[in-house]
């Protein structure tokens, strides 16, 4: 028996987008693109953490879900859909370079300005102590096995659900809260030092 899920206007709008698409419309699919590259962009560059990568394996997500648009069936939320087509992509670049990320998961604005001292700040030392705790986790996420890692950017940075995780690794929802409860500890035991001092 096949799944009936119920579609938001968001998701009707991405359908009808990528019915276009099937047809050869280039501008639906640049608007499907407008709509979904920064979720894409943004997963990806938690996973790999390197700009140079980033936007090459995201436009191969792009060109994926153009050659796939004729067989495209709304069987789950579209974003879900798009999602499952990135982790084989980001697991195929890990293993082709074999390497972790070494820039930060989720670059912030004016990074590369570390500010040495702030006058208008009472403690000057306070805003290097959340960075660095920041960093730190940044590091024991791109350091867990790739499975777990996208598990956690998908449930922590996208907000999915246990069940949509799901769909998009291809599990059931009880080995993806395993997964989840398995990174989660691997994560408390790199950050101890951080914790004890909170």
């Amino acid at each position: 028996m096949a799944k009936v899920t119920t579609r938001d206007p968001q998701d009707d709008e991405d359908v009808r987008l990528m019915q276009l698409i099937a047809r050869g419309d280039t501008a639906a699919l640049e608007e499907l693109i407008g709509r979904h590259q920064p979720l894409v962009l943004g997963t990806v560059a938690r996973m790999l953490g390197s700009n140079s990568d980033v936007e090459d394996i995201a436009q191969q997500v792009f060109v994926r879900v153009w050659r796939s648009a004729p067989r495209y069936q709304p069987r789950a939320k579209f974003t879900t859909w798009l999602l499952k087509i990135t982790p084989n992509l980001v697991f195929n670049e890990m293993r082709r370079t074999k390497r972790h990320a070494h820039v930060p998961v989720q670059p912030e604005p004016d990074a590369e300005e570390i500010p040495i001292r702030d006058e208008s700040v009472s403690e000057p030392d306070a805003a290097l102590l959340e960075r660095e705790l920041q960093e730190a986790i940044e590091k024991a996420i791109v350091d867990l096995p790739e499975t777990q890692r996208m598990a956690v950017v998908l449930r922590r940075y996208e907000d999915l659900s246990y069940e949509d995780i799901a769909e998009v690794l291809s599990l059931s929802v009880p080995a993806v809260k395993s997964l989840l409860f398995r990174a989660r500890t691997e994560l408390r035991l790199k950050l101890a030092n951080y914790l004890k001092a909170e």
